[in-house]
């Protein structure tokens, strides 16, 4: 058997379908993985189901909305009659810009709602499923914004410091459960997310800022998110099995060298 491999293991994937998320789905179908996406987006979900399925691989959608604490309780039950539930990766998420003045109520809820209340919805849908069959691995996609400060992101760093909070919580509480549980904090990756902002906010200034942004790290350029989805495969990995209650830092130098 090759290293890094995940034969006969079920994988869920939050927001699977696009960026980290679809690199992640991908790799771990690759990998051998069995791997259920939730995605909110369905033409998204439908789209990566076809690509894995067409490379030979194992996949299923389902349309999610992680902060809908019912539906993500049904979806999970739903796989769970067919499949263990070996793997969780809680990526799904949205950004805000804004410091704590120009961020509305609003924003903050709508942000909360998907990138901590949908984390605790797929936790706590997971865990006595995990219990059950004798442990698992569940990775949260943090950020450096958890552990750094980060100008004009304040709720979406308040999100990232729970996503970064909850991992330590739910490593210690079910260690003895053999359930491992990690974070992986990227600095910015190359995404459509990304380009998308660019366009939005710096039109006709597209190269420019993108240069600009890319040198925000000391390294030079932007994560990709085979880099992301190579480090998720080994954590979640037998590779891995001495891990947990640990966050990954992924930022080509940025925590410890800027500054």
């Amino acid at each position: 058997m090759s290293k890094f491999s995940l034969e006969e293991k079920s994988a869920i994937i939050t927001g699977g379908a696009s960026g980290i998320g679809k690199a992640i789905s991908t790799i771990f179908a690759q990998q051998g993985a069995h791997v259920h996406i939730l995605e909110f987006n369905t033409e998204s979900g439908k789209q990566a189901v076809e690509e894995i399925k067409n490379t030979g691989g194992q996949a299923n959608f389902y349309q999610c909305d992680v902060s809908n604490h019912k539906q993500v309780k049904e979806i999970i039950s739903t796989i769970a009659k067919n499949h263990n539930i070996d793997i969780l990766v809680n990526n799904a998420g949205i950004a805000h810009v804004g410091n704590v003045e120009n961020t509305e109520e609003s924003d903050l809820d709508r942000v909360y709602n998907v990138n901590v209340k949908g984390v605790y919805n797929c936790i706590y849908a997971t865990i006595p499923k995990m219990k059950a069959q004798g442990g698992g691995v569940i990775i949260n996609m943090a950020s450096i914004a958890s552990s750094v400060g980060i100008s004009d992101r304040f709720a979406y760093s308040m999100s990232k410091g729970a996503a970064l909070t909850m991992t330590y919580s739910v490593a210690k509480d079910y260690v003895d459960s053999n359930i491992r549980c990690n974070c992986i904090s990227p600095a910015r990756v190359h995404t459509p997310f990304v380009d998308g902002f660019i366009k939005k906010n710096y039109p006709r200034k597209e190269a420019e800022m993108f240069d600009a942004l890319s040198k925000t790290q000391p390294i030079g350029r932007m994560g990709k998110p085979e880099e992301i989805a190579n480090l998720a495969l080994y954590l979640c990995s037998d590779e891995a099995s001495f891990i947990t209650g640990t966050d990954f830092p992924i930022d080509g130098g940025f925590i410890k060298l800027n500054g």
